[in-house]
C-alpha cells in the first residue's frame, strides 16, 4: 500500500547541507520519491512510497532535534505521482523572496498569525459573526480557480513571491481592521504570509493549522470549503468526497470542471482550467489561434 506524506516545520537548522545529504540518503534507502526543500529556518517536503517505508522515514526524520515535534500529514497517492527525488538547499522553504525577514526559534516562525484548528475556525465565526470574518487565500490565483473557501478573497498573485507587493495594494486596506483567516494547501505559506500581513498593518490575523488538507480531512465537503484542491504533482487535484462541487470553468467551453492541462507549446506551457473533453485541444486559446493563423498563411502561400 502506497501513500503520500506532506510535512514542514520552521525551526533553526545549523547545517542545511548536512541535513540535505542525510535526507537524500534516507529517501534513497527507503525508495521514496518527491521534493524536499531545506533552509536555515526549516524544512518543507512531500514524499511518496510504500506505507511501511514512509513510517520508517517519519521515525528517522524525527530523530533530528529540530524536527522532533513536526506534524506529518497523509494523503492518497504513490511514488509514481513524483517523477524523481529532489532534495535541495534553498534560501527559503517557501519562496516569498523575503528570507531576510524570516525569524524562527524552537517554537516555530516568529511574528505570524494565530493558528486555528478546523473546529476553532467555525467557533471563531460563531463568536464574531460571518460578516466580520474574512477568508484570505494564500495560494496563487490559478490554484483557487477550482477550489476555495466560500466568499474568500482571492488575489491576482501568480507566484508566491507576488504577495509581498500584492498586500501593499489599497484594495486590501478595508480588511486591515477585520478578522482575517488565511489558508493555503498545507499551511506553510500562511506561516510567512501572516508575517507579511501583520507587517502591512493587518490587525487580527489567523491561519488554519494544517491548511486546506487538514480542514478537508475534518469536514470533507460539508463545511465551508468548496471544490477541489490543486496539488503540485501528477495528480493535479484532489477531492475530499464524492460530493465535491466542480466550481472551475473550462477556458474553452465554460463547462464546470476541476481539471487542469498544460499548453503543449513549450514556449508557453500555460496552466489552464479545462474539462476532460477540451483537454484534447492540447494548446491554450492564444496558441491555438496562432497555429491557425500560421496554417492560414502557409495555405495562402
Amino acid at each position: 500500500m502506497q501513500k503520500i506524506l506532506l510535512y514542514y516545520t520552521f525551526a533553526p537548522i545549523a547545517d542545511p547541507e548536512a541535513v540535505r545529504l542525510w535526507q537524500r540518503a534516507t529517501c534513497e534507502k527507503l525508495n521514496l520519491t518527491g521534493r524536499i526543500l531545506i533552509a536555515e529556518h526549516g524544512i518543507n517536503g512531500t514524499v511518496g512510497g510504500e506505507l511501511a517505508d514512509l513510517k520508517a522515514y517519519v521515525k528517522e526524520t524525527k530523530r533530528y532535534p529540530s524536527f522532533k515535534n513536526m506534524a506529518f500529514k497523509w494523503s492518497d497517492g504513490s511514488r509514481e505521482d513524483f517523477p524523481k527525488l529532489i532534495v535541495k538547499v534553498r534560501p527559503e522553504i517557501v519562496t516569498f523572496g523575503i528570507s531576510d525577514k524570516i525569524q524562527v526559534n524552537e517554537d516555530g516562525i516568529i511574528g505570524g498569525g494565530t493558528h486555528l484548528k478546523p473546529e476553532q475556525v467555525h467557533a471563531l465565526i460563531e463568536e464574531k459573526g460571518s460578516d466580520n470574518v474574512v477568508f484570505f487565500d494564500g495560494r496563487n490565483e490559478y490554484e483557487a480557480a477550482t477550489g476555495k473557501f466560500k466568499n474568500a478573497i482571492v488575489t491576482k498573485a501568480q507566484r508566491t513571491r507576488d504577495f509581498k507587493d500584492e498586500l501593499k495594494k489599497p484594495e486590501y486596506n478595508e480588511l486591515k481592521d477585520k478578522t482575517v483567516v488565511t489558508y493555503c494547501t498545507g499551511g506553510i505559506r500562511c506561516e510567512v504570509l501572516t508575517v507579511l500581513m501583520k507587517e502591512q498593518g493587518f490587525n487580527d490575523v489567523y491561519q488554519i493549522d494544517g491548511g486546506i488538507v487538514k480542514y478537508g480531512e475534518t469536514y470533507g465537503d460539508e463545511g465551508l470549503w468548496e471544490g477541489a484542491l490543486y496539488v503540485f504533482d501528477d495528480r493535479m487535484g484532489i477531492k475530499f468526497s464524492d460530493d465535491a462541487k466542480d466550481i472551475g470553468s473550462c477556458i474553452f467551453c465554460g463547462a464546470k470542471t476541476s481539471g487542469y492541462m498544460d499548453c503543449s507549446n513549450s514556449d508557453c506551457n500555460k496552466l489552464l482550467v479545462a474539462c476532460i473533453t477540451c483537454q484534447t485541444k492540447q494548446y491554450c486559446p492564444d496558441c491555438l489561434e496562432t497555429k491557425q493563423l500560421t496554417r492560414s498563411a502557409e495555405y495562402q502561400a
